[in-house]
């Protein structure tokens, strides 16, 4: 039985213009340029430049910090407070993020009174005026005419870089692309993006260094103060390794450093297949479907039992159309396969897969028998490599006698 095919499900609220992928350039010059380090086997990218001009321009990665969209902020409501647009975050959390900055503190070393001391400082209100001053590009002083003890990750960026971007595209991406199956609120059987206010809330000056405290206690009548942030995390963008190869050696706009030292494309070829026995037949499938419109995305297969999600144009825009399961093959279609498939196990992809209104596809990467390790040693042997994709449907035998009757 031929398997039908289902147009993709468009999002039912789009709040974000399309950006045309990253180009194919043969020039040099015509290409852009991103760097991403390798750290710990993750592929991130630490630019926010970077961050935001990938993510745009064909959905590659997603945030350290956030579900999809790299854009973490200490509070996803804004308010514009005398002019100002300031993160709005309540008492209690306010002393959470207290509470972690004295625990980071204490790791450093500093004795109890010390952190003590500095919690209260950051604590205290903060004048419009100092907010004004120090946003416009003056030095930040701390509380005590020094340095703020603000506490911040390693290399942190200031943060107002992912909301500008947020602010030209405002959708909640925190949502996950594709939420789970189990039937909860936000299930994929029927779900939408949550949106954020249709209005444009402008230049987001003077950035983290300040949020506005809203009071939990019913007695001060939610007073509202402004304080400074205690305890700052830096969004980076992850890319999986198929993803950051593919940028590096398919559209060759991505330089990877490991150690402050860049590598070459044979030496990142050989770096993932030591970290990813199954590399080569995940990249190639990876490099099949991108070739062809699609915007493969693996971390939403996980919930599914499968290696990857296709979406057309991105996940902001449509549903997953396809649940994509690798396999490596011969040139008869014989192997050991990387996931053994039994008919109840097979089935129950295919009812999970159908459920959430998606097909299963099955994805053989076929490589010929004369192939050898010493080939496989470098990405020369992709253009060996062969891609067969079949469409598992389920048969529903209710439907099938509907049809038969109509007939």
């Amino acid at each position: 039985m031929q398997a039908e095919f289902r147009a993709p499900r468009r999002r039912a609220r789009v709040h974000e213009e399309y950006v045309a992928p990253l180009p194919v350039s043969r020039s040099p010059e015509e290409r852009s340029h991103f760097r991403a380090e390798l750290i710990n086997q993750h592929v991130l990218v630490c630019h926010p430049d970077h961050i935001q001009k990938i993510y745009n321009q064909g959905y590659f990665g997603k945030g350290v910090l956030s579900r999809a969209r790299p854009d973490h902020s200490v509070s996803d409501q804004w308010e514009q407070h005398e002019g100002l647009f300031l993160p709005v975050v309540s008492q209690s959390r306010y002393e959470e993020l207290l509470r972690w900055a004295g625990s980071a503190l204490s790791a450093q070393g500093l004795d109890e009174d010390a952190v003590n001391q500095t919690l209260l400082d950051l604590a205290r209100p903060v004048e419009m005026e100092d907010v004004r001053r120090e946003g416009s590009g003056g030095e930040e002083p701390g509380p005590n005419g020094g340095a703020s003890p603000q506490t911040k990750s390693p290399g942190s960026e200031v943060e107002p870089e992912a909301k500008r971007s947020r602010r030209s595209s405002p959708q909640n991406h925190d949502q996950d692309p594709d939420p789970d199956p189990s039937g909860d609120p936000g299930s994929d059987v029927d779900p939408e993006l949550n949106s954020d206010s249709d209005s444009d809330p402008g230049p987001l000056v003077p950035g983290p260094g300040f949020v506005l405290v809203v009071s939990d206690s019913e007695v001060c009548g939610g007073v509202k103060e402004i304080r400074r942030t205690p305890f700052s995390l830096t969004e980076y963008l992850q890319l999986s390794l198929e993803e950051a190869f593919f940028l590096v050696y398919s559209l060759g706009c991505l330089s990877v450093y490991l150690n402050q030292e860049p590598q070459s494309i044979l030496q990142l070829w050989r770096e993932f297949c030591s970290m990813r026995p199954d590399f080569v037949s995940s990249f190639a499938a990876y490099q099949h479907c991108r070739s062809r419109g699609w915007v493969p995305k693996g971390g939403g297969g996980a919930k599914y039992g499968v290696d990857l999600m296709l979406y057309r144009k991105g996940p902001p825009f449509y549903h997953a159309s396809y649940s994509v399961v690798i396999e490596r093959v011969d040139d008869a279609f014989k192997g050991s396969p990387l996931r053994p498939f039994s008919w109840r196990s097979l089935a129950a992809h295919s009812r999970i897969t159908s459920n959430v209104s998606k097909e299963l596809m099955l994805c053989y990467i076929i490589f010929p028998a004369d192939l050898s390790e010493a080939e496989l040693d470098s990405p020369v042997c992709l253009s060996r490599l062969k891609v067969q994709e079949v469409i598992v449907s389920r048969w529903v035998s209710t439907k099938e006698r509907a049809e038969q009757e109509d007939i």
